[in-house]
């Protein structure tokens, strides 16, 4: 299912509630200057609480930052196995903000 996500999240076979985060979570990396409340109404009436909105809004946006700190300061990135361990470090003690 990750596969398909990562190939299409629009076609992948993943729940409507997924489906509406991830089309909005396109608009605020993307567009972020057009998100507005309305954005929201499909989230909503797809079952996403305000607080899971909340969560993914708050992720969506400490990614595109480091994301485009990364690119800008040239970070090194690790190789496979350094990659695998932080999933196996993620996967342990999840994200801690």
């Amino acid at each position: 299912m990750v596969a398909a996500v990562l190939a299409d999240w629009r076609t992948a076979p993943i729940g409507p509630k997924l489906r509406a985060t991830l089309g909005f979570l396109e608009k605020l990396t993307l567009k972020p200057a057009e998100v507005g409340p309305a954005d929201v109404a499909p989230l909503r009436a797809a079952g996403v609480s305000d607080a899971a909105i909340e969560d993914a809004i708050h992720a969506c946006v400490l990614f595109n930052i480091y994301d485009r700190m990364a690119d800008s300061l040239n970070f090194r990135l690790p190789g496979p196995a350094g990659m695998a361990a932080s999933g196996r470090s993620l996967m342990k003690r999840g994200y801690l903000l």
